[in-house]
């Protein structure tokens, strides 16, 4: 009834709503949008409105429905009617009749409800169109009997309807029932005519229509050729006139292979695929073409036509592809989950479609910002840490590409139960050096006896997207030593604890920076004379991982190579990035080194570098102005004439790539000694180098020559662009895991010989094997080569890979190895412990197996006493099978009350105990003791007795009778 009550609702508002405009009312078109399959485009009518309905499939009944048009709000128009149901209502013509302007654009509606908000998946919506005839036909001249061919095209929405006519009337028809016709018409705007006659002259003209109009192309005249084929051309040569196009069809639309061929005999025309596989059913053939009414991913290939000369060997072929586009479709949606506050959530969203679709997040209708805790990894999972209240909502997955979009929604749940324990409170860290700090913290103040182990958080402060890490530290302590810190670098550090129940509350985040450190490595020096008498010194500023804190001076040395014991010194800001020195003797050879320093010291200088100054009298300068211009994969170097540029014949130009790797590694670069070095006109001022790695160190020298000698560089070092489309690091290889306790795992791994980017530390994906539960799933981050994995559970198997992590991506996990924990005793009892009283001297005891019983249950013990104020070495032990769930205590003493507990024993030892139960034997029954025999023998002799009565009383019965019979014969005479 509510179902009929809404629609009858929506027909009647949407009803009065068109009346308002159109005096003919026109029943809706009806098109629903929701986050699941669906239609991607729409066509607006005329004469037909569009109602768009918005279910996006919400447990909860939406409080506020919100209609977006490309992304932006949507508000009502004379054409666009918002319904008090939250449908959306567009009219196809506003009040003036005219058709309906701004209305085109991509669809989409927003739900809100208390849970939180969804979004539904794009819809585009056009304008019903017609366009003008793209391509007219064009005149043919055919001899009688050959083949004609009329092609024209349109383009509109929906896809026009194209038929033809001869002298403006349709095209005849076969004159006998089963004769086919010699008319073949395409759905992409072709008319073959086969078996041209003279009644076939005239004029032909194409005619395309669809709900918008109808138009007609320009005519076409065929006009018969004198004679006949075989008169005129007789072709031994079989040719394709009309070969097969490449084409590129939208799933769903028709699609056409056209193939025409002549040649005398008259060819015999067949289709086959190049990859082998058979032609579908469904593609229908008509005369020599393929048609594909409704083309599906299937029918992609290549198709190849073959014709082949009657009664010969004799054929030639034509291959053409078929592209067919698909909108996205989702393969696997993500999973609803519910988890406790603290756990890991992991969304996995797969795609299909054609283009490849992009794949993008959304929370409650927002995208999602990826941050510590969240993170996106390829191929479409969403990773959660450490889920908060907050992070509860709906999630979906859009994927989207040029034809549509397709989404599908998760519902994320956070569950906080009672009991849990407060967060940690006075969370305090302290730098102990450059690179450590001591973080201390107090126990929750609620629940601080219930409390497992503590997880410590902290991620650098600075960026949006840094990697959290995360230790795992017992109960027993409250402080951790954090070490292998940036220095001069913000961190910001959280604790949570956690229980049984679950986790708490992260605690109160507190940053510290730590201290800066003197300098790893020292600059390059580039060095160059615009004079015999100086040397300019530059140098490249170090990245922010080798200064190790702010730059506050540097210091360059250089000496005299005739006298290398007096070493002159010169100081310059941190800012500066050059210096010259003057005063210096021409044609001498000077040593240089620079060091860099920060408040903690300077670096260890740079190995020496020597430079000759110029000769007086002969002297080319360097090059002015020297600026390179960097893209991903070249260098557009410009520069200006030295001040003597009368002098010279031309420039060369050098280029290297240096190792960027060294050079991130050590003070002294290595360099490549591959330099390529070219010769430039004396006119020519720039030069592009191209072939360059993207994201590489490259030096640039550019130096004037004549014929007596050449000039000093100018010099310039600097990175290419890096790549938009970078591959992702090579997973990690020879993984390898060895249990080191019941509880943890060591995990070893190599780095991948080949590695395209620099890694910088690893992920550890940790669960139990065979289980596909994202909750249970861990994640690690190492920056070296192995990491113990604790907080495991006993005798379990665990499925364990390995991540590689880059600067801005990270790579696929590694393969998958397995490897359990060790035993360990069990931490949980038997289960369901019962006891009942057999006899006064016997109890039966059963029970379940322990929940976790962390190893092979090789013996049960049961443990039971008379006085439950005895210790346990007092009570009596007695040792079960593994296998047996029973067992009988015999021995025991009538009318006592006997207390039981028991408990499970793996290989390690035994269990916690169960709780005491007691159990009370009957009181033992006084009197003749009688067992089933004797009980038995009475029964049977009493039964004897009484039939021996019986047979003595019949026997005395029949005696009597018998002596008073004479009696009787003597009183009758």
């Amino acid at each position: 009834f509510k179902i009929s009550l809404s629609y009858m609702v929506t027909y009647v508002v949407t009803h009065c709503l068109y009346c308002t405009v159109c005096c003919i009312p026109k029943k809706p078109i009806s098109v629903e949008l929701s986050c699941g399959a669906g239609p991607v485009h729409v066509v607006l009518e005329p004469d037909h409105p569009l109602l768009l309905e918005c279910h996006l499939g919400a447990s909860e009944s939406p409080l506020n429905v919100t209609w977006l048009r490309d992304g932006v709000l949507l508000s009502e128009s004379q054409t666009i009617r918002p319904l008090p149901n939250g449908s959306l209502l567009i009219l196809p013509s506003s009040t003036d009749g005219q058709a309906p302007v701004g209305v085109e654009g991509g669809y989409s509606c927003l739900s809100t409800s208390s849970t939180g908000a969804l979004t539904s998946r794009a819809l585009t919506l056009h304008l019903a169109s017609l366009s003008r005839f793209l391509q007219d036909p064009e005149p043919q001249v055919v001899p009688v009997g050959g083949t004609a061919r009329f092609e024209c095209y349109v383009d509109g929405l929906p896809t026009p309807s194209i038929t033809w006519e001869k002298d403006q009337a349709p095209l005849p028809a076969p004159t006998q029932p089963l004769e086919p016709s010699r008319y073949i018409s395409l759905p992409n705007g072709v008319l073959q005519i086969l078996g041209v006659t003279k009644e076939d002259e005239g004029l032909y003209r194409c005619l395309a229509f669809n709900s918008a109009r109808t138009r007609f192309s320009q005519d076409a005249s065929l006009t018969k050729l004198r004679g006949s084929l075989n008169t005129i051309t007789i072709q031994y040569r079989v040719v394709i006139v009309a070969p097969p196009r490449n084409s590129t069809v939208v799933m769903g639309r028709p699609a056409v292979m056209e193939c025409m061929a002549q040649g005398e005999p008259k060819p015999f025309v067949s289709w086959s695929r190049q990859d082998g596989k058979p032609i579908a059913t469904d593609v229908v053939v008509l005369a020599t073409n393929l048609v594909i009414p409704d083309t599906r991913s299937h029918h992609a290939g290549v198709y190849v036509c073959r014709a082949n000369k009657p009664k010969t060997r004799d054929f030639v072929s034509s291959p053409a592809e078929l592209r067919v586009l698909a909108p996205p479709v989702i393969l696997q949606p993500p999973e609803a989950v519910s988890l406790s506050r603290g756990n890991t959530a992991r969304f996995v969203c797969n795609s299909s479609g054609d283009p490849p679709p992009a794949l993008r997040w959304l929370k409650n209708g927002e995208p999602v910002q990826s941050n510590a805790r969240v993170k996106t990894q390829n191929p479409g999972v969403l990773l959660i840490n450490q889920l908060r209240l907050d992070d509860a909502g709906y999630y979906q997955c859009i994927a989207a590409n040029s034809l549509g979009t397709a989404c599908a929604t998760a519902k994320l749940s956070v569950i906080v139960r009672e009991g849990l324990p407060s967060p940690p409170r006075h969370v305090l860290a302290i730098p102990h050096s450059s690179t450590s700090a001591l973080l201390t913290w107090d126990p929750p103040e609620h629940n601080s006896d219930q409390i497992i182990g503590f997880s410590v958080h902290y991620q650098r402060t600075a960026g949006s997207d840094n990697m959290e890490y995360q230790f795992a530290v017992n109960n027993d302590t409250t402080e951790l030593h954090v070490k292998e810190l940036l220095p001069h670098t913000a961190y910001t550090f959280y604790v949570v604890a956690y229980s049984l129940m679950g986790a708490s509350r992260p605690s109160l985040p507190v940053t510290v920076e730590m201290l800066e450190d003197v300098p790893s490595a020292s600059p390059q020096l580039s060095l160059l004379s615009t004079s015999p008498t100086d040397i300019r010194v530059m140098w490249l500023p170090l990245s922010l991982h080798l200064s190790r804190g702010a730059i506050t001076r540097y210091r360059i040395d250089y000496r005299a190579l005739e006298q290398v014991d007096h070493i002159y010194s010169v100081e310059v800001g941190g800012n500066e990035t050059q210096v010259t020195l003057k005063d210096l003797k021409p044609n001498q050879t000077y040593q240089l080194r620079i060091a860099a320093g920060t408040r903690a010291g300077f670096s260890q200088s740079s190995e020496w570098a020597s430079h000759h100054t110029p000769n007086l009298t002969q002297v080319l300068f360097a090059p002015t102005e020297l600026k390179v211009r960097a893209k991903m994969h070249s260098l557009h170097v410009t520069w200006q004439p030295p001040p003597n540029h009368t002098q010279i014949t031309g420039y060369k130009l050098s280029w290297r790539e240096l190792d960027g790797e060294e050079l991130a590694n050590e003070e002294k670069p290595m360099i490549n000694e591959r330099i390529q070095q070219i010769k430039l006109r004396k006119r020519v001022k720039h030069h592009e180098v191209t072939g360059l790695a993207p994201d590489g160190l490259y030096e640039v020298k550019v130096w004037a020559f004549n014929k007596q000698t050449e000039g000093y560089p100018a010099v310039w070092k600097g990175r290419t662009e890096k790549t938009t489309d970078s591959l992702p690091p090579l997973p990690p290889i020879s993984v390898r895991a060895r249990a080191n306790s019941s509880t943890s795992i060591w995990l070893r791994w190599e780095k991948p010989h080949f590695s395209n980017v620099r890694i910088i530390n690893y992920t550890i994906r940790c669960s139990p094997a065979g289980i596909r539960n994202a909750s249970l799933v861990s994640y690690y981050t190492s920056s070296s080569q192995e990491i113990l994995l604790e907080s495991l559970k006993p005798f379990t198997s665990y499925e364990i890979a390995v991540q590689s992590n880059g600067a801005d991506m990270s790579g696929p996990f590694s393969s998958t190895v397995e490897e359990p924990t060790l035993p360990d005793r069990p931490s949980s009892p038997p289960l369901d412990m019962q006891l009942s009283a057999l006899d006064s001297y016997s109890v039966l005891v059963s029970w379940r197996p322990p929940l976790e019983p962390n190893g092979v249950i090789l013996s049960y013990w049961i443990l039971y006493t008379g006085n439950i104020s005895h210790p346990d070495h007092l009570w009596i032990h007695l040792t079960h099978d593994g296998s047996v769930n029973s067992a009988e205590v015999q021995g025991l003493m009538s009318g006592m009350r006997y207390y039981f507990k028991m408990g499970a024993c793996t290989e390690v030892g035994v269990g916690p105990y169960s709780p005491v139960k007691d159990v009370l034997t009957p009181p033992k029954k006084y009197g003749v003791y009688l067992d089933i025999h004797a009980v038995t023998g009475i029964i049977v002799g009493v039964c004897v007795g009484l039939l021996c009565i019986l047979l003595c009383m019949c026997v005395s019965f029949r005696n009597g009778k018998t002596r008073y019979a004479p009696l009787q014969t003597l009183k009758d005479p």
